[in-house]
């Protein structure tokens, strides 16, 4: 099979909007240009996982003008764009298996077809691909050179594999590239996951308490943008140094249990599980709205409340109405998915522009070096970062200063001191 998707007569739909997002994505697009002339990817087969966005495709579209042969599949049940998934198809000769609102079964089914592909490279975000490789497909790990992961989630799943001994080929860190976290996690979940919220609930935010779990990056971007746009925001952590930022930048901090007293909408971004437990769900208001903006739905103990409420239904497409035992009512949005994609569109095409340009030179740059390099977590070479960052000022039109000379010494000197 060589794709699955919702309904190919999207297609010129979907070709639209990725062509809109390109307009958006110069620093891809310059990438995608030289890989054209230069065919890094000749002869690569590359298997992705990732979200099945505009976004998304100008990568896709960057690696098979390098030369690659590419097979994608969606890394959430609920953030593919079916219209985008068509055009891949259609227009830009990717082999996609990714359909929105498809069930587990399905998702694992989509993933098995692009393992199947016997990738070279894997760009995954979540590590479900990897995890998968490893523990059902391992007869094809000698034919890995190595992969890219994208988001914090599986990081932190490829660190818990390394340091088990279990991770057989390398990995590049995308994530942790300064240009991918600090602008993509912030800026991209903080002004996505509003969105999701606002476009499921059509809630004014506005004089509302949000709590905000985790204070990460994505955690920062989602209390900034609440912030700005009127919310009164309380955050809850359990790392005393980000507790002490988040109270610092004018937050009000506190357990959670206590946080949900006040919490007229609570956000998790936290990357573990049972975030919103028990425990919050006996305090939480009438009315509250919980969602999610960490990769995996575990966040929030959606079990609990489907065996402890009495009733439930779906009100508006994507919001479930939960009624406890007594009387209170509770919102949950997305089935506890990523808010910012299955309510909105996710991340806007200017800062995943970065992220995307870490995942096509990190591809390149483990070819280069596949030969020297070792199975673990990689981390982004800093060169790289940099460059992506010159090149996206230079696409706004802002300069910086360089180093004189003079200055140059100076920094590379030990003799200087008081004078």
């Amino acid at each position: 099979m060589k794709y699955d998707v919702l309904d190919m007569s999207l297609a010129d739909a979907g070709r639209a909007r990725i062509e809109w997002a390109q307009r958006d994505m110069p620093v891809l697009a310059e990438i995608g240009e030289r890989y054209g002339r230069e065919k890094p990817f000749a002869g690569i087969r590359v298997g992705a996982c990732m979200h099945v966005t505009t976004e998304t495709a100008n990568l896709m579209r960057a690696l098979v003008a390098g030369g690659a042969e590419v097979a994608l599949c969606a890394s959430n049940l609920l953030s593919t764009q079916d219209d985008v998934a068509a055009a891949l198809v259609k227009y830009y000769d990717v082999r996609v298996f990714a359909i929105k609102g498809v069930d587990t079964e399905t998702y694992y089914k989509h993933i098995d077809s692009v393992i199947a592909f016997e990738p070279h490279i894997t760009m995954d975000d979540g590590c479900d691909v990897v995890s998968r490789i490893h523990e059902d497909f391992p007869q094809i790990l000698d034919g890995i050179i190595g992969g890219t992961e994208e988001t914090t989630t599986g990081v932190i799943r490829l660190k818990a594999m390394a340091a088990d001994g279990a991770l057989k080929y390398p990995i590049v860190a995308v994530n942790d590239a300064n240009t991918k976290h600090m602008f993509d996690n912030r800026y991209g979940t903080g002004q996505s996951t509003i969105d999701g919220i606002v476009r499921a609930t059509n809630r004014l935010l506005a004089g509302r308490t949000v709590v905000v779990s985790g204070y990460g990056w994505c955690g920062k971007g989602a209390a900034m943008r609440a912030e700005g746009i009127g919310a009164n925001v309380i955050v809850c952590e359990i790392d005393p140094l980000m507790a002490l930022e988040a109270v610092m930048d004018g937050h009000r901090v506190m357990p959670a249990a206590e946080a949900a007293k006040e919490a007229d909408v609570w956000i998790t971004v936290t990357g573990n599980i049972n975030v919103i437990d028990e425990a919050m769900f006996a305090n939480l208001k009438d009315g509250a709205i919980i969602c999610n903006s960490g990769h995996f739905n575990v966040e929030i103990n959606i079990p609990w409340l489907r065996e402890n409420a009495v009733s439930s239904r779906t009100v508006k497409p994507l919001v479930e109405e939960f009624v406890l035992a007594d009387g209170r009512t509770i919102y949950l949005l997305a089935d506890g998915r990523l808010v910012n994609l299955a309510c909105a569109e996710g991340h806007p095409a200017s800062v995943m522009d970065m992220s995307f340009a870490n995942q096509a030179l990190a591809a390149e740059w483990m070819l280069a070096n596949r030969d020297s390099i070792q199975p673990g977590v990689i981390d982004m070479p800093r060169d790289i970062d940099d460059e992506i960052a010159r090149v996206k000022l230079e696409s706004m039109g802002i300069k910086i200063d360089v180093l004189t000379p003079e200055q140059e010494k100076y920094l590379g000197s030990w003799t200087e001191g008081t004078v």
